[in-house]
């Protein structure tokens, strides 16, 4: 008896293995941008390979970071601006790896969709590869996954997964001592943490992603889209120059929370908030939202994106560094005898 069910496929099914072969050959010349010394292998393969020995290291130890950009992909997904939101989700694994004192070798991504639109795919995944760049890592490998039923035909989350290396001996952090002095590296805005809490307090606004920012020039989700700032180069150079006992991704937690980690039991740090002025974005935000100053500093990175405790002779020498090397810099307080978080004076 002859059967009236015709044979199905996996493009049927929702799964596009054409469009993927077809993004990994479009994504190509963005990853090859990244190649540095040690990249062995790349796109295309099983795995990817990389020789610690021709990137310069002779006794290595390796360190490893994972992360995403969490909600802050809605706001991507809603107004399709997807251009930056790779150099965010770099940024949150190179900044760590750099706290450890460790330079970043290569970075892999995961892309996860319902509907692989190769051409939105391909803008941010060459963002991904921008971040890679700024940040001197290669990017040598990733996953692209279409998955019909687990998520909407336009929607997508990201994971990304950094590799780095550091000379035996040379992690940090390392030497913090009573009287250190904290040095402060602005942040570019909100980069990638409290963003549940932002959504809710645009809600609370009444606004609407296209709506004019309250705090810039740009409509208010391309505002909010300014990618994570990313701190590897100058902190590297800051480190390997000397005096750098400590550092400290401001992310979330605040300032209120990162800071400590870093920090060896029985000292905590003394900070002046007055040493800084806050952005547009939190004061805004602060106000729109009625927030008291202890959620903001638990919250969000309140305008200091990275933190290092250096040795007081180096502070000097160090700041101007950090500041030739492009970066804001504003000297926080220091490091004290006794456990946790000290503030004095008051946000403004």
């Amino acid at each position: 008896m002859a059967s009236d069910k015709t044979g199905l496929s996996y493009a049927q099914a929702g799964v596009d293995i054409d469009a993927g072969n077809a993004l990994v050959e479009a994504i190509k010349p963005a990853a090859k941008a990244t190649a540095r010394a040690g990249v062995m292998s790349g796109l295309g393969g099983f795995g990817a390979l990389f020789d610690l020995g021709a990137a310069g290291y002779r006794d290595p130890i390796l360190v490893a970071a994972t992360d995403g950009v969490g909600t802050k992909l809605r706001i991507a997904i809603d107004t399709g601006h997807l251009e930056t939101i790779g150099i965010d989700l770099v940024a949150m694994c190179v900044n760590d790896l750099v706290c450890q004192g460790a330079e970043p070798l290569f970075f892999l991504d995961y892309f996860a969709t319902g509907k692989l639109d190769v051409p939105a795919a391909t803008r941010i995944i060459t963002g991904i590869a921008e971040g890679c760049r700024r940040s001197g890592c290669a990017l040598i490998g990733g996953e692209t996954a279409e998955m019909p039923g687990m998520y909407a035909a336009q929607d997508f989350d990201l994971a990304g997964f950094a590799v780095g290396a550091l000379e035996r001996g040379a992690a940090l952090p390392s030497g913090v001592a009573d009287g250190d002095v904290l040095l402060g590296l602005a942040s570019d805005g909100v980069h990638s943490n409290g963003y549940s809490l932002v959504r809710r307090i645009v809600e609370r606004a009444g606004l609407g992603w296209d709506a004019p920012a309250p705090f810039g020039a740009g409509t208010l989700g391309a505002e909010l889209l300014a990618p994570t700032r990313i701190y590897v180069r100058p902190v590297l150079a800051a480190v390997r120059a000397g005096g750098v006992h400590a550092a400290a991704h401001i992310t979330g937690g605040g300032l209120t929370e990162n800071l400590p980690r870093v920090l060896p039991e029985g000292l905590g740090a003394e900070i002046e908030l007055a040493a800084w002025s806050l952005p547009p974005v939190f004061d805004w935000l602060m106000r729109a939202g009625g927030l008291d100053e202890a959620e903001m500093l638990k919250t969000f990175n309140a305008g200091i994106g990275m933190v290092l405790a250096v040795a007081p002779d180096a502070a000097e020498s160090l700041r101007a560094l950090l500041a030739q090397a492009g970066e804001r810099v504003h000297t926080l307080g220091h490091v004290r005898a006794g456990a946790g978080m000290r503030y004095s004076g008051a946000l403004a």
